[in-house]
């Protein structure tokens, strides 16, 4: 008896390390700069091909262009990391503005477009409700019913989009409170609003996945779920709040473009997805989970908008753009597999 008792001890899995070795800490933070000599020498083109690349002003559009695609990033680096993926943050991040002003604007000024029941003052709540409520929704299938996360995300994408379309009827949502184009519209400190905002959630995402318990429990979970559940961590509620946090960032980040563009369109966000994962991967964020960082995700979304910025000073047609995502993954891909010996997919 008691022999059967010890076997079944030592069969048991080992739970992980709560701190990786030093050398593997240090390797990751070298991995997380890996990025930077890029961004420099894209850099240095930018500026060959056009002066203007380097001034203060076109630095700044780089920025506020890149500062909403950014959160996303952030958001699906977060989902990455667990070893989940989320498709639907880039309907997220139309429908949840939509809804609000769906709810908020007066219909006599936008040709019945609004229902008017809500107070200006009820629209941001309302655009991070319908980001929370998403999130806990993908959450109850993924987590709770075990389906599969990326056939669910994708559905999810298709269902919040047909709704934005539907409550527009295919129009473009105008005349927004002020308080929905607060934060995309007005400038701190002569930055952008949405700059600092940006910045912000980064930094507190580096905080926050790379100094905390919960930052460990993503990794944990992505590395390995069934060791994270034997370790004690409650990996439903982990993954189920992950989601949740991650369709809460796309709908501020929708919230973000809308007040800098003052409406939303029905397509707003439409194929943000393939630019989010471009810039995930280029970033160094593993597809398979447990491994890349948030500021590697966020390397990889400036290096793509400068590259992007490039080719527009060059005279490149912007039609180029979904060639450049599709080819940066392909790259990323096998840069992954020559240096790690194993793409990240």
């Amino acid at each position: 008896m008691s022999e059967t008792l010890s076997t079944g001890k030592a069969s048991a899995p080992v739970p992980p390390p709560t701190r990786p070795p030093s050398r593997h800490l240090a390797l990751a933070r070298l991995r997380d700069l890996a990025l930077v000599p890029a961004i420099i020498a894209v850099a240095i083109v930018g500026w060959i091909i056009s002066p203007v690349f380097l001034s203060t002003d076109n630095i700044v559009n780089v920025l506020q262009s890149m500062s909403e695609i950014a959160i996303l990033v952030l958001a699906q680096t977060i989902v990455l990391i667990t070893g989940k993926m989320d498709l639907s943050l880039e309907s997220t991040f139309g429908l949840a503005p939509g809804i609000a002003a769906w709810l908020v604007i007066d219909p006599a000024l936008t040709r019945g477009l609004g229902l008017g029941l809500l107070p200006d003052a009820w629209a941001v709540p309302v655009v991070l409700l319908v980001g929370a409520l998403v999130g806990a929704f993908n959450g109850l299938l993924i987590v709770r019913f075990g389906l599969n996360g990326f056939i669910v995300t994708l559905g999810m994408l298709i269902i919040l989009r047909g709704l934005l379309t539907g409550i527009s009827g295919g129009q473009t949502f105008f005349a927004l409170p002020g308080s929905m184009t607060y934060l995309g519209s007005t400038s701190w400190f002569g930055i952008p609003a949405s700059i600092w905002v940006s910045l912000l959630l980064f930094a507190v995402g580096i905080v926050v996945l790379g100094h905390t318990r919960a930052g460990r429990a993503l990794y944990a979970i992505g590395g390995n779920a069934d060791a994270a559940r034997a370790a004690g961590i409650r990996t439903d509620r982990v993954l189920w709040i992950a989601l949740i946090v991650a369709s809460v960032l796309a709908a501020l980040a929708g919230l973000l473009i809308s007040g800098r563009l003052a409406a939303v369109p029905a397509a707003q966000g439409d194929g943000a997805i393939f630019q989010v994962f471009a810039a995930a991967v280029i970033g160094g964020v593993s597809l398979n989970g447990g491994k890349g960082s948030v500021f590697g995700a966020f390397t990889g979304v400036l290096l793509l908008f400068m590259i992007i910025n490039v080719l527009t000073l060059a005279g490149v047609p912007a039609q180029w753009t979904n060639f450049l995502n599709g080819a940066v993954i392909l790259v990323a891909l096998v840069v992954s597999r020559i240096t790690g010996g194993k793409a990240q997919t």
